[in-house]
């Protein structure tokens, strides 16, 4: 297929995407069984009776999927239906034993709702249409082998794992911006503990539907659903194709079919898998052995009460109260894990969330603790493979060594070398109490200052320097590095820089 050249397609097209997002909810057990959930285990060993559709058993709903959804629920600004229904989706499938799916359909959990994100540093909301709880299907598993094995087999360890589907209004115009929506869902569901998000093991997955229309139109065109990609990457890609598939058929004079089509990702194209299903096709209707899912309203509060500062507003409270710079409120907000550690530096440092303006000083706390974390801390973890979780420094002890920092009482670079020390686990006291025995403390007695520079500046091999230090006043920094060494590296830098300016008769400051 050509593609349209995309000055042409964006002069004259946009695209209407929908996304249909699943998450696999981290429970110990499925949805209406107790059989295991867990991932990886080997093939048909997490099944029982209602798993493989065994006649005479019945469903149970699982308590704590119901509370993981309404979470995600809660997350998204939706409103929790105290009343929902589950029904039967009937599609004849061999990974699909009962021959039928638990679904939900016209009476879901959650209707209405927003997922925010931040795409190129403005906030973006995508309204939902609905979230849904569901059961998952099993897994096909082609095998190309012997002639004896050619074929396909099914593993029935993910039938019945229970599923949300979060369903998109069409407020998705790119394919760079569909897949930020889906990093931000996955951002979320982890924030809220109710999955890992992993789309290489099936936790997150989606349906696209995508369609285009003449620039400027309101009109809804036939959309196409493109089914289970897996990766954010291929989310963009099978968006980005189909995009200009469609829009080379409407150029040409063609009529885009409504069907579902599969990405090959190693082709890096769509193509069609079928014909697409209206809700007709797979005749719902509620299921029989489920009552209604009644919820009681002080059970959705008491769930309410447990979530966390989410992203969005998390990052908005970074950069507006704290001051922190757009770049360095995404890294710190990226996973709850190093939001929450940041935070209980924040808090040991004498700053609180709910502080709604800060001083001078303390948002140069913030400031300062952000960038050892990013840089510092991160690093180190970054190298070593390990989590914010395995971090060997905690929180109480990186504030205190930051406040000593921040106070004087030892250098930045001495902080880099106690910061080593602490990492690799040579020392198991506090800060303070390491700089006190250690004799650490920076020097800031005048005198002592003053007498070390006149020790520099009167040694015959500094000579040269101090001859051209008034015509070059940048030469100080070597007179202030001098002075520092001859102090045994703990003399205060400004003090010194301070200092040789006095008497050196500079009026012009130079850094050290």
């Amino acid at each position: 297929m050509s593609t349209p050249t995309p000055s042409v397609a964006a002069v004259e097209y946009e695209a209407v995407i929908g996304l249909e997002c699943h998450v696999q909810l981290d429970t110990a057990s499925k949805a209406f069984t107790a059989a295991a959930a867990q991932y990886g285990a080997p093939p048909n060993t997490q099944i029982d009776p209602l798993t493989l559709g065994l006649p005479g058993s019945l469903p149970v709903l699982n308590e704590r999927a119901v509370e993981f959804a309404v979470r995600m629920g809660l997350g998204c600004h939706c409103d929790i239906a105290e009343t929902s229904e589950f029904s039967r989706k009937h599609y004849f499938y061999p990974d699909l034993p009962k021959g039928y799916q638990i679904s939900q359909f016209d009476a879901p959990l959650c209707q209405n709702g927003r997922i925010e994100f931040f795409l190129n540093g403005a906030l973006r909301s995508v309204r939902l249409l609905r979230i849904h709880m569901e059961e998952d299907a099993g897994k096909n598993v082609h095998v190309p082998g012997a002639p004896l094995l050619k074929g396909s087999l099914v593993d029935y360890n993910r039938a019945g794992v229970p599923l949300i589907e979060i369903v998109s209004q069409p407020d998705l115009r790119s394919a760079s911006e569909a897949a930020e929506y889906m990093r931000a869902i996955r951002q979320l569901v982890r924030y809220l503990g109710i999955s890992d998000g992993n789309m290489d093991e099936g936790s997150l997955r989606c349906d696209a539907n995508v369609s285009v229309r003449p620039r400027g139109s309101d009109q809804l065109f036939t959309k196409v659903e493109v089914k289970n990609i897996n990766s954010f990457r291929f989310v963009e890609k099978a968006i980005e194709y189909e995009i200009s598939r469609q829009i080379e058929v409407v150029r040409s004079g063609g009529h885009v079919a409504a069907e579902t089509r599969g990405f090959d990702a190693e082709r890096g194209s769509t193509r069609s898998q079928r014909s697409k299903e209206a809700a007709q096709d797979y005749r719902y209707f509620p299921d029989p052995d489920l009552p209604p899912l009644t919820l009681d309203a002080g059970w959705i509060e008491a769930i309410s009460a447990t979530l966390p500062e989410l992203p969005v507003p998390r990052r908005r409270r970074y950069q507006e109260v704290l001051g922190l710079s757009p770049y360095d409120a995404t890294v710190l907000t990226a996973e709850r894990e190093l939001a929450d550690y940041f935070d209980q530096v924040l808090m040991a440092l004498g700053i609180s969330r709910q502080d709604h303006v800060l001083s001078a000083e303390k948002q140069a706390l913030a400031k300062l603790a952000a960038n050892w974390l990013t840089s510092e801390l991160l690093g180190l973890l970054n190298r070593d493979g390990r989590s914010i979780g395995q971090s060997p420094v905690g929180a109480p002890h990186l504030a205190e060594l930051l406040a000593l920092i921040a106070e004087g009482t030892i250098s930045g670079k001495q902080g880099k070398e106690l910061f080593a020390r602490i990492y690799t686990g040579r020392v198991s006291e506090s800060p303070r109490v390491l700089v006190a025995a250690m004799g650490m403390q920076q020097i800031a007695d005048p005198a002592l200052i003053e007498a070390a520079c006149q020790r520099v500046l009167s040694a015959p091999e500094h000579q040269k320097q101090l001859s051209k230090v008034r015509q070059n006043p940048k030469i100080l920094g070597f007179f202030v590095g001098k002075v520092i060494a001859e102090m045994g590296g703990r003399a205060k830098p400004e003090l010194v820089h301070a200092t040789l300016l006095h008497l050196l008769s500079l009026e012009t400051p130079a850094s050290p």
